[in-house]
């Protein structure tokens, strides 16, 4: 069965046919989009129409130059978020899952050893293996140490442990850093964001109050040349 054919209008911008649903009329638009569309094609008018691509094109520009009045020049992480706000993504995401997919397993063994050695775990049984090793050699245990005081291999144990374990703990926290670094990079671009939907959404409100007060004006107009008939009529 043949598909209905569906009804065209023309793009002012591109001057091509569009289908009905590809386009927007131009009255439906906020004047300061209005007022942006005609710096940019003066020739064209609140009558017609425009389509969805060279729409979100304006308003990409648009909201790219409002920043850069408030903000300067504009770096590549807001230009993500404009292009995010016109094509309707969403921004938000787990950063602890895309950040841990990232990880080699030399960082994932670094991250369980800085938490081990970070806990009470690590204290516990060290000094447990304190105890036990300077008992041993202090003769308690054994009438022959194999280190006795002032226990040189535990020392060089221990160093030898804190220079291995001190560089380790030092790329766990580099790598929290970076991760710190990632959250707030987008929790900026969420409120970067927010802050934009929401002045988006005042404009509407607004340009929806201007026009609904026209047309109730237009609708008292009506009403009062209405009356004024009836009331000639009657005479």
């Amino acid at each position: 069965m043949e598909k209905k054919r569906q009804k065209t209008v023309t793009c002012q911008i591109r001057q091509k046919q569009k289908i009905v649903s590809e386009v927007v009329p131009g009255y439906l638009l906020r004047e300061s989009l209005v007022e942006t569309i005609r710096k940019k094609y003066p020739e064209w008018s609140s009558e017609g129409f425009i389509c969805n691509q060279d729409l979100n094109q304006i308003r990409e520009g648009r909201i790219q130059d409002m920043l850069k009045e408030e903000m300067g020049e504009l770096s590549n992480l807001e230009s993500a978020v404009v292009k995010s706000l016109v094509e309707h993504e969403l921004m938000s995401r787990d950063v602890n899952a895309s950040f841990d997919r990232e990880l080699t397993v030399g960082e994932r063994l670094s991250d369980k050893v800085a938490e081990y050695g970070g806990s009470w775990r690590f204290i516990i049984s060290f000094a447990g293996i304190f105890v036990v090793w300077i008992a041993i050699n202090s003769g308690l245990l054994l009438s022959r140490s194999y280190d006795p005081y002032p226990f040189i291999l535990l020392n060089l144990i221990l160093s030898c442990l804190a220079a291995i374990q001190a560089p380790i703990i030092m790329m766990s926290q580099n790598r929290q850093e970076s991760k710190d670094r990632l959250r707030s990079e987008y929790d900026y671009k969420i409120n970067l964001k927010a802050e934009l939907e929401i002045r988006n959404l005042h404009e509407k409100v607004d340009h929806l109050l201007t026009h609904q007060w026209q047309r109730m004006m237009e609708i008292q107009q009506m009403q009062i040349e209405l009356m004024e008939e009836v009331v000639k009529r009657r005479s």
